[in-house]
């Protein structure tokens, strides 16, 4: 038990979360999880060496709970801060959207993030572990209707860039995922057919290639405009000049300069995501 690696990720019982759940355990991985659907859950702790906790990551006492059952297992060496709120659906325009809406959007995707990371920063520090957060391309694109979620992925992104300043001894990283086939990115676009997009097992691939090389802490891209499950990072930067616009808001974690028609780039100055063109990555 001591020699096997483990993760903890939030809302693991669906999308990328379950995808990447299942692609640790398979690997041998001992990955504890959790959701607010407790039978969801169940299902998900079947694919091999998984604890499920119910909960909501909102809720302090579930998130105690949650890193002590991670703790437990004798090593933490990743945690996936995956849990997000897509907020009221359809998406609705700031000058009409409820205030307590934005404060659960915030709740979940900044609050949690940061209050799971203070629990189990201890344990990464000790172990040279890996903390990512998954947040969105609208953090850094003004999409219309987006005003909600996206800022709150923006403050997430600029958390973990805090966070990997000040913890020299954990790597973290913010990765965007791109658009996936998710029930969340549906109900962004509700009236929408999105079976286009890929699958979250389509992705995962890419964020296994950043646990298992863990280059320098920033944000990453895993798809570029074509789909592609490259992963783009810092030693991919280059000059965005001329570059096409936006093809709209994913799912998760996100940049700023445009790859193909996708914004992957550069935040507050510091190349965080690579830039390469659709035709260099085909």
């Amino acid at each position: 038990m001591a020699n096997q690696p483990v993760a903890l990720i939030t809302g693991g019982s669906r999308g990328l979360g379950l995808a990447l759940t299942r692609a640790l355990a398979e690997r041998g991985w001992h990955v504890v999880i959790d959701g607010r659907d407790a039978a969801r859950l169940a299902d998900a702790a079947a694919a091999g060496q998984v604890v499920a906790v119910a909960g909501d990551v909102t809720d302090p006492a579930h998130r105690r709970e949650l890193v002590d059952t991670a703790t437990s297992l004798a090593r933490l060496d990743l945690v996936i801060a995956n849990a997000s709120e897509l907020g009221p659906s359809p998406l609705p325009a700031l000058a009409d959207v409820s205030l307590d809406a934005v404060r659960a959007v915030y709740e979940t995707n900044v609050i949690a993030p940061l209050a799971l990371a203070q629990l189990v920063l201890p344990t990464l520090r000790a172990s040279g572990g890996t903390l990512i957060t998954i947040s969105s391309d609208a953090a850094v694109e003004a999409y219309p209707r987006w005003g909600v979620y996206g800022p709150s992925k923006a403050a997430l992104d600029l958390l973990a860039a805090v966070l990997g300043a000040e913890e020299p001894a954990v790597r973290v990283y913010a990765v965007d995922p791109g658009d996936m086939r998710t029930e969340m990115h549906q109900r962004a676009f509700p009236d929408e057919d999105i079976s286009d997009r890929p699958l979250p097992e389509q992705v995962v691939p890419a964020i296994l290639r950043l646990i298992e090389t863990r280059p320098a802490g920033g944000r990453y891209c895993a798809t570029d405009a074509a789909g592609s499950t490259d992963l783009l990072g810092p030693a991919d930067v280059a000059d965005p000049a001329g570059s096409a616009g936006p093809a709209g808001p994913t799912g998760s974690a996100g940049p700023v300069a445009v790859a193909g028609d996708r914004p992957v780039g550069e935040a507050a100055g510091r190349p965080l995501v690579g830039l390469v063109t659709a035709e260099e990555v085909r």
